[in-house]
């Protein structure tokens, strides 16, 4: 059996690094801190890329077997006209459509999965805070209670909020945020057809994610207006929603307080660099990026297969891998790069002005092109699915 790897946080990033670099024989141990995975995610979008790598992996079946429901196409309303931005139906993968499936289904199906291989371990309930190091090299992890635990590697993937990545010193880049985020659920009958749509009205911006049986809501507003948009009470609140989508007004009494109502801070940095001896940082701890596209996971999803593409071979073999950290953060820097581009660019040209309720509320001239000429969603529709320079499994698999 090969090194020992230590993956800090067992989020989408962590647990398909675990996966990966188990199945490849490496001894791998996934710290987790919480006692399981039921818990209230909002990146629940599993993209064509994502469920492409579980085909590569003879996995794609078995998951697509959980619970989740389909969307193959990305929509906008707009001065009450609908404008479809993306068409997930023309990309060149077998799978052409979007899983919105529960993250904590998704994670379960990972553990389930990684657990087959011997070098696999999971150690729920214990919080990683902080590493230890020998000569100036990580060398392990340090937990809440004290315990430490060794490694050849860690790989941070605690997170948008990683304590790891602050613990290394590793320089980031603010690029700034101009807005959060304010999550709700609104309950809605079963339809043939899923969809996400965005809701664009004078001041008011509201992305509906169809789970099914309800619709995820994300109210997005100016950054730190939460207080005063509480301070407006709850019922000013739902008539916001409830004037920008009229469909989901009779619904609206769901959100029974303001705990049903989530705030996310949203954060848009990246690390300008990902490693240091001993450690790689990989997912939110590497880069947070915006809500805007539901891109999250599937980056950080794209980020463990490049690890274990460059790392797994020779440390199964026992071959130290510091000096080939760098290569993970130069395969994956230009596609976190692109998209932080683009994240930005829909903030300042689209968000911003539609949050100004005294602008004229008007689409943009990209989204009239796309009502215009529908061959044009296919553009939207490989980013959004398929996403910039995306991974495939070429990590080994060890003979067990």
């Amino acid at each position: 059996m090969g090194s020992r790897l230590v993956v800090a946080g067992g989020g989408p990033a962590g647990m398909m690094a675990g996966l990966l670099f188990a199945r490849a024989g490496v001894e791998t141990l996934v710290v987790e801190k919480h006692a399981d995975f039921l818990r209230d995610f909002r990146g629940d979008t599993v993209h064509p890329s994502t469920i492409e790598l579980f085909d590569e992996l003879g996995l794609a079946e078995a998951l697509l077997t959980r619970e989740h429901d389909v969307v193959t196409d990305v929509s906008a309303l707009v001065g009450g006209k609908r404008y479809r931005v993306a068409d997930l139906t023309h990309l060149p993968v077998r799978h052409k459509f979007m899983m919105m499936m529960p993250q904590w289904h998704f994670l379960d199906f990972v553990r389930d999965a990684a657990s087959r291989w011997p070098a696999f371990a999971l150690r729920m309930e214990s919080e990683v805070v902080g590493l230890t190091e020998t000569g100036g090299r990580v060398d392990g992890v340090r937990l809440a209670g004290g315990e430490t635990i060794s490694a050849n590697l860690v790989i941070a993937a605690d997170g948008r909020g990683s304590i790891l990545r602050e613990a290394a010193g590793l320089p980031r880049k603010d690029l700034g945020a101009p807005i959060d985020v304010f999550w709700f659920r609104v309950p809605k009958p079963r339809t043939p057809h899923n969809e996400t749509m965005g809701r664009f009205a004078p001041g008011t911006v509201i992305a509906m994610i169809d789970r099914g049986d309800y619709w995820q809501c994300a109210f997005v507003f100016a950054k730190g207006g939460a207080d005063r948009i509480r301070a407006e009470g709850l019922d000013a609140f739902r008539t916001r929603v409830a004037l920008a989508e009229p469909g989901i007004a009779g619904n609206l009494d769901a959100i029974a307080s303001w705990d049903d109502v989530k705030l996310l801070s949203v954060s848009l940095d990246r690390l300008i660099r990902w490693h240091r001896p001993g450690l790689l940082a990989i997912g939110d701890a590497a880069h947070a990026m915006s809500p805007v596209g539901g891109v999250g996971i599937n980056l950080a999803i794209q980020d463990a297969v490049a690890a274990a593409n460059i790392l797994a071979g020779p440390m199964a073999q026992g071959a130290p891998v510091d000096g080939l950290l760098g290569k993970v953060q130069a395969r994956r820097m230009l596609p976190v790069r692109v998209i932080q581009a683009l994240q930005r660019a829909v903030h300042a040209g689209v968000l911003g002005p539609t949050l100004d309720a005294t602008a004229q509320m008007e689409a943009p001239f990209a989204l009239r092109m796309l009502g215009r000429c529908p061959r044009l969603q296919r553009i939207p529709a490989r980013i959004l699915g398929l996403g910039v320079r995306r991974e495939h499994v070429r990590s080994p698999v060890a003979n067990v």
